[in-house]
């Protein structure tokens, strides 16, 4: 899973575009393995043309991987949840 952050008073507004669900934004994800902030910078992609012509994206924020349970290294035990104790249910509120 890669999480990311972006601040959104970057994004170049005129690039969203409507499409059949809502309104979109290209992004791309440049990995920076020995990056300070994260595993990737999140940039605004103002598409073929304009990367064509020496144009770069504002730098909306960055991304980093998230290792989830199951992509645990081979060797780590996930820990088994607590059981509940007398009086509570399964119900999650």
């Amino acid at each position: 899973m890669i999480r990311a952050k972006i601040n959104v008073s970057k994004i170049d507004k005129s690039k969203l575009f409507k499409g059949a669900k809502g309104t979109y934004l290209d992004i791309t994800l440049i990995e920076t393995p020995d990056g300070e902030y994260g595993d990737y910078m999140v940039v605004q992609d103002l598409g073929q043309e304009a990367r064509q012509a020496g144009k770069k994206g504002p730098i909306l924020g960055n991304a980093k991987n998230i290792v989830s349970r199951t992509q645990r290294p081979t060797g780590v035990a996930a820990s088994a949840p607590p059981e509940p104790t007398q009086g509570e249910d399964d119900v999650p509120f």
